[in-house]
């Protein structure tokens, strides 16, 4: 790309964002019932916020490893289209708390009623997420079982591939070789997975629909 083609790149990038309404950064975690959902604004938190709170030489995103863990679910075997489907979207939206908490929530609480409060507001987002993604807002057991074990692969396999706490790995690592994406990329392929797996299934998750951003080509801050 020559040096006039990147400035008109630039120009454009620039118009559009003037066009396109901010997103709705999420706010207080306490806000409770009244939660607000914007699933653009969480695509570029996540995409923005490093795995292992940064304690890795190459940056890695929540929003990267939420993707990778949905792929991995949609293929699994012996599971029915539309569970398989409405699995992979809970897999993606597994980390969606971290928008509002940060990586490290929960790590070192305060207090014994500090951690208590943490997780019920966390639990309410987990809730408002799902909701606003057509999801029934709790999970079944067994699938929180199957959510879990995939997570635990591809937080193996990230560890091999990245160098994180290479001493071993409790559970058997995903076959794939794990490539970091930039931030922008990360974004961009979060939010394209949402809306893919969102219009496959519609509302028949269960839960109380919200609209969601459509734009999915934003850029965020590298």
């Amino acid at each position: 790309m020559t040096e006039q083609e990147s400035a008109v790149k630039s120009r454009r990038r620039r118009a559009q964002e003037k066009l396109t309404p901010p997103p709705r950064w999420p706010g207080d975690p306490e806000q409770g019932e009244s939660i607000a959902v914007d699933f653009e604004a969480i695509a570029h938190v996540l995409a923005n916020t490093c795995r292992w709170g940064g304690r890795t030489r190459r940056f890695y995103s929540l929003a990267q490893h939420a993707l990778t863990a949905s792929e991995e679910i949609e293929a699994l075997d012996g599971v029915a289209d539309e569970d398989r489907r409405a699995l992979a979207l809970h897999a993606l939206l597994m980390p969606a708390r971290a928008a509002w908490f940060g990586d490290g929530e929960g790590e070192h609480p305060a207090s014994a009623r500090a951690a208590a409060r943490a997780r019920t507001h966390g639990k309410a987002i987990d809730r408002a997420v799902r909701e606003a993604a057509g999801l029934d807002p709790e999970l079944p057991e067994d699938w929180t079982e199957v959510l879990r074990f995939v997570d635990r692969m591809t937080d193996a396999a990230e560890r091999r591939d990245l160098g994180v706490d290479s001493g071993g790995f409790p559970f058997p690592p995903l076959r794939r070789t794990i490539r970091p994406m930039a931030p922008e990329a990360a974004a961009e392929r979060w939010l394209a997975r949402f809306h893919e797996l969102h219009a496959g299934g519609g509302n028949e998750g269960g839960g109380a629909h919200t609209p969601v951003n459509a734009s999915a080509g934003g850029e965020c801050a590298p």
